[in-house]
């Protein structure tokens, strides 16, 4: 989803989840988690959560983190996040828009992420 750097994240939760394009299983087959910070703490962000068929794991405002001392049982991938935003920071036309139209924009973001990731199966020995 596009939009202006001065939208609120929670606004935009629901159209992000309705332009997800894998296929993901049905609710009745496999559970699906979503993990949100307190940004999505409010009515909206649970709605669009409950709607879309994902067990919401949001952080609650005012909550305290876990204690550190704690083994978490499953521990966080943001690595994942941050590493696939660096790839992006290396085309120049995705770091500043420069164009005037979404569609065009977005078109630059779909052909950076193939080429991206096309050049990581070929790391990886895929092709």
């Amino acid at each position: 989803m596009i939009a202006g750097a001065n939208v609120v994240d929670h606004q935009l939760l629901s159209l992000t989840l309705e332009s997800v394009i894998i296929q993901r299983p049905s609710p009745d087959e496999q559970a699906q988690h979503l993990s949100l910070d307190k940004g999505y703490d409010n009515p909206t962000g649970e709605r669009a959560v409950q709607e879309h068929g994902y067990i919401g794991h949001i952080r609650r405002i005012g909550e305290e983190k876990l204690d550190e001392n704690k083994e978490k049982k499953h521990p966080a991938r943001r690595w994942v996040v941050e590493r696939t935003l660096a790839w992006f920071r290396r085309c120049r036309a995705i770091i500043i828009r420069y164009d005037r139209k979404a569609q065009n924009y977005l078109a630059l973001l779909i052909l950076a992420s193939t080429l991206l990731w096309y050049r990581r199966a070929v790391r990886l020995g895929a092709f």
